[in-house]
């Protein structure tokens, strides 16, 4: 997946809906895309401005609370509006965390969404693109690549959803993003629950990681090696080892704090990732079960198998 890079110095604006300035209404709600050049954040602000989203693109940081203001004297006509922040406009990126504190203070209700992904992926995709990074200078892209992820880490660690698009295409990143931002009513906590296998790497998306090693693997029982964790039996193998029980509802208890508090801060999103050597039985296994528990909390909750099958 690749960008179509602006390269004009000011706000360009991808869609939206005109009209003259009329009496103060309701606030907009607000999203700002930001994140890696080259994971996508072009594709997101198409994908938003396709569900009917106001999109401003390459727009400076300072000037997002007047592009708020302005979308409520729209008199309804503007209500949602997505912005994107990247290094293209880094003179003024540090005014960013003043703009937030501002849209803050003025309850504006705002999510932060950061396109990531890993550097063999964006290397890949500037060099089939034949462009540079915009922060490599004189060096090579890999150098402008750590440039930019130590500019954005503050902001990475704000955000509200992280999406790793490293083996995305641009429609599985559109199936991503549509019921996060389609515009219906919201639940107040969504999470995905992810499987995935330390031999193939930790998600950079997860906000949450445990580890499903500790117990027995059944790679190693012949007659169950060639299912997954979806087998009963398998499941079954998982589940009668001593502590996997004792794991899952402790571990199920845990969240349920966790998710309190990410309500009480406003987070809308969490991304648990539950890892065994291949990301086939035990994480598999266990994320089956973790899952329904999260749902009967009333989390809004999906289930990945990262790696399930990769074998």
């Amino acid at each position: 997946m690749t960008e179509h890079e602006n390269h004009g110095d000011g706000a360009q604006v991808n869609t939206g809906t005109s009209g003259e300035p009329a009496e103060v209404a309701a606030i907009p709600e607000l999203v700002i895309i930001s994140g890696m050049s080259g994971a996508g954040r072009s594709t997101a602000a198409k994908c938003l401005e396709d569900l009917g989203w106001f999109v401003v693109d390459n727009l400076p940081p300072a000037l997002i609370p007047t592009m708020v203001d302005l979308g409520a004297r729209s008199q309804g006509n503007v209500a949602r509006i997505a912005v994107v922040v990247d290094v293209r406009g880094r003179r003024f990126f540090d005014n960013l965390r003043e703009s937030l504190a501002d849209l803050a203070a003025k309850s504006v209700k705002r999510r932060v969404l950061f396109l990531e992904a890993s550097d063999e992926a964006l290397v890949r995709r500037f060099e089939s693109v034949r462009r540079p990074h915009p922060l490599q200078g004189d060096g090579r892209i890999v150098d402008g690549i750590a440039a930019e992820r130590d500019l954005l880490r503050e902001l990475r660690g704000d955000a509200d959803l992280v999406i790793d698009t490293s083996s995305l295409n641009v429609h599985e990143l559109r199936a991503k993003m549509d019921p996060q931002f389609a515009g219906e009513e919201e639940p107040e906590l969504r999470a995905t629950v992810m499987s995935f296998g330390y031999k193939y790497g930790l998600p950079v998306d997860a906000d949450l990681v445990v580890d499903c090693r500790f117990l027995p693997n059944p790679h190693w029982v012949p007659e169950l090696r060639p299912f997954t964790g979806l087998n009963e039996e398998v499941s079954s193998y998982v589940f009668n080892q001593p502590g996997a029980k004792e794991f899952l509802d402790r571990y199920a208890e845990l969240l349920q704090l966790i998710a309190a508090g990410y309500r009480r801060e406003g987070k809308r999103y969490v991304t648990i990732a539950i890892g065994c050597t291949g990301g086939k039985h035990r994480s598999v296994a266990m994320s089956e079960r973790l899952a329904p528990r999260l749902a009967a909390e009333g989390v809004e909750t999906v289930i990945v198998h990262r790696d399930m099958g990769r074998e």
